[in-house]
């Protein structure tokens, strides 16, 4: 038997590990296997005997392999990679104390891969340090994705109700275990920060709107995923009907889809997406059941007028999006760049919009200078309009960053790319070295950006004393931190580049909202 501490939830008893002073559960079910309720709700745990070891990550979604995103995700990695299965709604716990009523702030993080891929069991979410930074219960989750959390079939019957917001539905029962388990594990229920990156920020965004979330969370924090609109009901319902023709099903034999082989429904799935279309189950839909309004479009959704939020973006997030995908991207010359920009501006001037940022930034190559603009003209704006959105409300506040470190590995091609911020977030430095890098810098980055991000679970401001005054974000001023290795703050810092796509330019696909690992 393994020595360990013991944790008692309200399904059975389990038995983690101690890691650095630190509780540490992994592999704690929280809900049923999603077999059982597949295109459903879940449903809670189910009470067991004994005491279960939970010393272990337990299974992610089921999902396709992604790419390890030019190398930069390679100490993320587990090794060797967990396994999949439907069997998947776990979650894992970091803890400084238990059943001490120290009422410690909880912070529960939901993972990127947009709604397709990912889970919370990546070297970068090892919540150990963050934990005993701030003495603060740090929670990551695993859930449905892709078609198993949201192919939207509620067309086919009132039993399929839920099936197109199903991986939104498992973050909400996570979060119903964290409320009814925060004192067993040292925590406040009324103290719950939810914070993610790229997919995982998108999901803040989502849970900011939803009803059955409400009161489950007090603060929400998005990391490079501002996510304004789910998709429409009549568009998921068009998707979904594609991919029952593949599958040879009809109104009548659907319920066949509840016990067929996974394997041969993400092969339909797979066969039945279209270019240039809306992807097939990306991401929560807007069912009227679950969703009734988009969280942040026309204007922030009133269920979280009293949350305060966090929200920011890195300078170039493009350059692991777009760069790792296709490295002939940093070979851009300045005679090829207006071609491969052209789909990101349509409706402008795509050599005064180059002109402008030449201009503007008349160091940067043609590759920095394509990362920049269509990371500007897409998750910085949408950041910028969610931000503005979420102050208008006039409830509880908001505060915008914009991470303008430059990381120096793989020569610095990278610039400041998607997730680059997560290592700093969790104080994981020495578990990020082939996103970062590791020395003094870095860790100076660490040191400030998980300090706000601490001092915001604990209270909703940011502030703290190893960062200048960071002012409150509104509409007009719109104050930005800007993190590098010497923070500071100025207001509107890109809004000449802005100001270049107005009218806007087309939105980003759901897809660029990436895969974060």
């Amino acid at each position: 038997m393994v020595d360990g501490p013991i944790a008692e939830t309200r399904a059975g008893k389990i038995r983690g590990a101690m890691n650095d002073g630190i509780n540490v559960f992994k592999g704690v079910r929280y809900g049923e296997d999603t077999f059982t309720t597949r295109f459903a709700a879940p449903q809670p745990a189910a009470p067991w005997t004994g005491v279960r070891d939970a010393l272990q990550y337990g299974a992610s979604a089921p999902q396709a392999v992604s790419g390890d995103g030019g190398g930069l995700f390679a100490s993320w990695r587990p090794k060797p990679p967990l396994p999949t299965s439907e069997d998947c709604l776990f979650l894992n716990v970091w803890t400084p104390g238990l059943r001490d009523r120290s009422k410690r702030p909880i912070m529960v993080w939901l993972h990127g891969g947009g709604f397709v891929t990912g889970s919370g069991s990546s070297n970068a979410y090892e919540g150990t340090r963050l934990a005993r930074r701030g003495d603060v219960v740090v929670i990551t989750i695993n859930h449905r994705l892709n078609s198993f959390g949201h192919l939207y079939l509620g067309e086919y019957g009132e039993s399929f109700a839920d099936s197109g917001n199903a991986g939104i539905l498992d973050i909400v029962l996570a979060l119903r275990w964290v409320r009814d388990h925060a004192a067993e594990f040292g925590g406040d229920a009324d103290n719950v920060t939810i914070f993610g990156e790229s997919g995982g920020g998108a999901k803040v965004s989502v849970l900011m709107g939803m009803d059955s979330a409400q009161g489950l969370f007090h603060r929400g924090i998005v990391q490079s995923g501002p996510w304004l609109r789910v998709t429409p009901e009549d568009v998921a319902a068009q998707a979904a009907a594609r991919v029952i023709e593949q599958l040879g099903l009809t109104r009548d034999t659907i319920d066949q889809i509840r016990s067929l082989p996974l394997e041969q429904i993400q092969t339909a799935v797979a066969t039945a997406s279209q270019p240039g279309a809306v992807g097939i189950a990306t991401g929560p839909v807007l069912d009227g059941r679950n969703i009734a309004r988009h969280p942040f479009y026309p204007d922030a959704a009133p269920q979280g007028r009293q949350v305060p939020m966090l929200i920011g973006t890195c300078r170039t997030e493009t350059s692991l999006l777009e760069g790792a995908a296709a490295p002939q991207l940093f070979a851009l010359t300045w005679e090829s760049l207006p071609k491969r920009l052209a789909p990101w501006l349509q409706g402008l001037d795509v050599d005064a919009v180059i002109a402008q940022y030449r201009k503007l930034h008349p160091s940067y190559a043609p590759a920095a200078t394509y990362f920049t603009i269509t990371t500007d003209c897409g998750f910085y704006r949408s950041s910028v309009a969610e931000a503005n959105r979420k102050a208008e409300q006039g409830g509880a506040p908001v505060y915008f960053y914009l991470l303008d470190w430059e990381t120096p590995v793989q020569g610095g091609k990278y610039l400041v790319p998607h997730a680059l911020d997560i290592g700093f977030v969790f104080d994981n430095v020495a578990r990020s070295e082939s996103m970062s890098g590791i020395g003094p810098e870095q860790q100076q980055l660490a040191d400030s950006m998980s300090e706000a991000w601490l001092a915001f679970a604990r209270s909703g401001d940011p502030n703290h004393a190893g960062l200048p005054n960071w002012p409150k974000y509104d509409a007009s001023t719109k104050a930005t931190m800007i993190f590098d290795v010497a923070s500071h703050v100025v207001n509107d810092p890109r809004a000449a580049e802005r100001d270049l796509f107005r009218p806007p330019a087309a939105p980003v696909a759901a897809a660029e909202l990436g895969s974060s690992g």
